[in-house]
């Protein structure tokens, strides 16, 4: 329909008679029709590849017209250039199971949509759906259901929905009126196989089975119960499943005797009660419950007795069990608070010690000057002579005595020049001067710790001010300084409004002076010791990539012209270290799972400035966090809290001494001329530590022929 009226133009110039009125009629009702298209069609035109957000406008457009033609149309335009979007591929065959229904067009697309996505699980899912629905033959089927298993899904759980899939397909397939057939045989050795497959492979690859509550045997056991009247096989599923860690949990066993109050009969309904108060942890008065109310409709006097007795001990237990732990919480959060107050009181001490220990140096500076007055006649003789490591030249000693007569006399001596470093150290004396500020812990909410900045920062203030002051109004900044008077590379910022701090935090890792800044919320660690704030996910993101071997001089413009062409980049971040330095990793965003998809599949492998970089979806190994040793109990096995290995804090621990040497059970020790002395081994007193060797020692003994 696009330009149309150039068409009807020629036309009318063309034709020798009059136009007919029904041409006439049916052209504006094209013009109309094209009306409606044309902001889509023109959408489309304008758009960068893959359009996918102008398509999926065109799709909605087109579902609410309802024309099938179309419909069916505009998916296959869309698929043309988003063939790796699982989400579309879904709405797709989603559309035709429902509407079209027809069988050869229904399988090509769900045949081309797992080509195309084979990761993605509910895509085979419909595929096997839609095979059955149209009476597929059960080899193709099976055959098909094999496929999927090799696809190489991504999470554990997706190999769980495919085999439930597969075993629903199989449950439907069998005749349950009769005792046995072929096609029940096939079920349950499909359940065998499921439950040692999630086993073996899945959790082999994944340390997980994915099936943590045995959905799989669950429903092996009800088909076991309530359609093949097997309850002996379904109290051995149901005995497996407990096995697998599941005993302590209340609503496991609830599901247990669900099914034996269904299909089984009242004994075994009591015993698996029993056995559920004794294990159950987390809501075991739920349990006791369930007993005490079967035992009050169908038990005998002995077996409410023996019911009431069981439930008060375990209730009791619990109640012991939980008094001990929040004892042993209160006890903790006292102890953490002890520590506090000691740390505290031991800052505080060694402040006043420091500030006492500064005074005395200061009272005996002030003697010692009154000390010279009396007697500097018969010492100053010998004063100039003396330097000092660091001290400039004879010259400046002179200057310096000078300076000390013309001000005695009133005369103005020559001026001493100002060094860069003497520069330096005015400004360090100047900052000694300035109060100390403490922090007020109140007025957290406003403020925010800066770290990581470079110790050479000149004026912090200043800098920090203007960095900070597009984020709102700043109250105040307080630097932090050594005693020595030199930055110690964090601060404190204080805004007026919450507001400004909780956006100042997205200044984190911003680079200032070739360093990442670091800024976190202001939390007082004494009352929060386990803090610690992590901008960035440790789960699974399927829409983020992680980049390695990258070179060192790749930029982020650089790895941006990389990754777009596969799709849109929402964002990418270089890891560095600490001094900014980059580590040949990066972060990169892309806006849904189907791009990081697609890019994972096109980047892998591929050279970045003669490195070969490797390319998965970003999905952080769990850190194994400790077990903290209880409070007051010393660990029979307890280490020191710094050991280090033969190569002291280096990353690898791979010791450069031959074995041979290693293996000595008898240490030696090493006398000050590095000749070896054997000691008795009936010796034990520890072997003393070498005496401590002077720079003159080793000279003397470096010289010694």
């Amino acid at each position: 329909l696009i330009d149309m009226e150039a068409s009807y133009a020629e036309y009318e110039e063309w034709s020798e008679e009059p136009i007919p009125e029904t041409v006439i009629k049916n052209y504006k009702k094209a013009l109309q029709q094209l009306e409606k298209y044309k902001p889509y069609e023109e959408a489309l035109l304008s758009a960068e590849t893959p359009k996918l957000a102008e398509y999926q406008a065109y799709i909605d457009f087109e579902m609410k017209a309802g024309d099938p033609a179309r419909i069916q149309l505009i998916y296959e335009r869309a698929l043309a250039e988003n063939c790796l979007v699982p989400d579309l591929w879904a709405r797709y065959n989603q559309y035709l199971d429902r509407q079209l229904k027809v069988k050869e067009l229904v399988l090509s697309a769900h045949d081309r949509a797992v080509r195309n996505c084979p990761w993605t699980v509910g895509l085979w899912i419909r595929y096997l759906l839609a095979m059955e629905r149209h009476r597929v033959d059960h080899g193709i089927i099976s055959e098909m259901f094999e496929k999927a298993l090799n696809a190489g899904f991504i999470q554990a759980t997706d190999y769980v929905e495919i085999w439930q899939a597969y075993l629903d397909y199989l449950r439907r397939r069998v005749d349950f009126t009769q005792d046995s057939s072929k096609e029940l045989e096939e079920l349950r050795s499909a359940f065998a196989r499921a439950v040692e497959y999630l086993k073996q492979e899945v959790e082999e690859r994944f340390s997980e089975s994915g099936d943590p509550s045995c959905t799989i045997m669950q429903n092996w056991a009800r088909v076991e119960a309530r359609l093949c009247n097997n309850m002996q096989k379904a109290r051995e599923l149901w005995d497996n499943i407990m096995t697998k860690g599941n005993a302590k949990y209340a609503n496991m066993w609830l599901e247990y005797y669900n099914l034996e109050r269904a299909h089984g009969d009242t004994q075994h309904c009591r015993k698996a009660l029993h056995r559920a108060v004794q294990c159950t942890s987390d809501y075991p008065e739920h349990v006791c419950e369930v007993l005490l109310t079967l035992e009050r409709i169908e038990g005998t006097l002995e077996d409410w007795d023996a019911a009431v007795q069981k439930t008060e001990n375990r209730l009791a237990r619990v109640s012991e069990q939980r008094a001990k732990a929040a004892e042993k919480e209160a006890a903790l959060a006292k102890q953490e608070e002890e520590k506090a107050e000691q740390r505290k009181q031991a800052r505080a001490e060694k402040k006043a010690s420091k500030k006492a220990k500064k005074n005395r140096t200061g009272d005996k500076r002030k003697a010692d000057d009154d000390d010279d007055g009396e007697w500097g006649q018969e010492e100053g003789a010998e004063q100039p002579s003396k330097r000092h490591k660091g001290d400039g030249d004879g010259d400046g000693v002179l200057l310096e005595d000078m300076e000390v007569e013309t001000g005695l006399f009133g005369r103005s001596g020559p001026e001493k020049p100002d060094h860069p470093a003497n520069q330096k150290e005015k400004a360090s004396t100047s900052r000694k001067d300035i109060p100390k500020v403490l922090h007020d812990s109140s007025k957290d909410n406003v403020t925010v710790f800066v770290s990581n900045l470079s110790y050479n920062m000149a004026d912090p203030e200043v800098k920090l001010k203007e960095l900070f002051e597009s984020c709102g109004e700043v109250a105040e900044i307080r630097p932090v300084f050594s005693n020595k008077g030199t930055f110690r590379g964090y601060c404190y910022v204080e805004f007026k409004e919450e507001k400004s701090a909780l956006q100042a935090l997205g200044l984190d890792r911003k680079v200032v002076e070739g360093r990442p800044m670091f800024v976190s919320p202001c939390v007082d660690k004494n009352k929060n010791p386990n803090f610690k704030v992590f901008r960035y996910s440790t789960t699974l993101e399927k829409h983020k990539l992680f980049i390695s071997g990258l070179p060192f001089s790749c930029t982020k413009e650089e790895l941006e012209d990389v990754c777009k062409a596969h799709g849109n980049v929402k964002d990418i971040r270089l890891v560095t270290n600490r001094a900014g330095k980059p580590k040949g990793l990066a972060y990169v965003e892309y806006e849904n799972e189907a791009q990081a998809s697609q890019a994972v599949l096109k980047m892998d492998g591929l050279t970045v400035k003669e490195h070969v970089i490797k390319v998965a979806i970003s999905n952080p190994p769990l850190r194994k966090v400790p077990d903290k040793p209880e409070a007051g109990k010393a660990s029979p096995f307890a280490v020191p809290r710094q050991v280090y290995g033969a190569r002291g804090k280096g990353r690898t621990q791979l010791s450069m001494m031959p074995r041979a040497l290693q293996r000595q059970s008898n240490p030696v020790a090493k006398a000050e001329n590095g000749m070896v002395q054997n000691s008795p081994a009936t010796s034990s007193e520890p072997p003393e530590e070498p005496k401590k060797m002077s720079n003159a020692d080793f000279a003397k003994m470096l010289l010694k022929k």
